[in-house]
């Protein structure tokens, strides 16, 4: 039942700046956070960054000063803004929840379908 909608990818040249936003739909008992992950071919898919309810945040090394993460979990919104952007970063970037369901503890862990990202000059 929930569904998670991105938007805000595209081609940019390196130095340039995208801002990509996600928009989760449905009903979840509760959520823990939310965040974005990418994948480059031949690439596992790594965690950018990520926000919680309670507004902590966790980047990776490669996004720490360029990246900001900023939205409201609860609300189940989120946005990346990515500044300075090198040709590293291309991959398809992919919005990511954390919830709890009602009736059991694990947690569930919701995908958008992607969007892609590419820096090139």
């Amino acid at each position: 039942q929930v569904q998670l909608a991105e938007s805000g990818g595209g081609l940019v040249q390196p130095g340039e700046s995208l801002r990509l936003s996600c928009a989760a739909s449905g009903s979840i008992f509760g959520i823990n956070e939310m965040g974005w992950y990418r994948q480059a071919p031949g690439k596992q898919r790594e965690l950018v960054a990520s926000i919680t309810t309670s507004d902590v945040k966790r980047y990776a090394d490669s996004a720490k000063g360029r990246f900001t993460i900023s939205g409201d979990p609860a609300k189940k919104t989120v946005s990346l803004q990515m500044n300075s952007l090198k040709p590293e970063d291309t991959a398809v970037y992919y919005c990511n929840l954390v919830g709890r369901a009602r009736s059991y503890t694990n947690l569930l862990y919701y995908w958008g379908q992607g969007t892609q990202v590419t820096v090139s000059s």
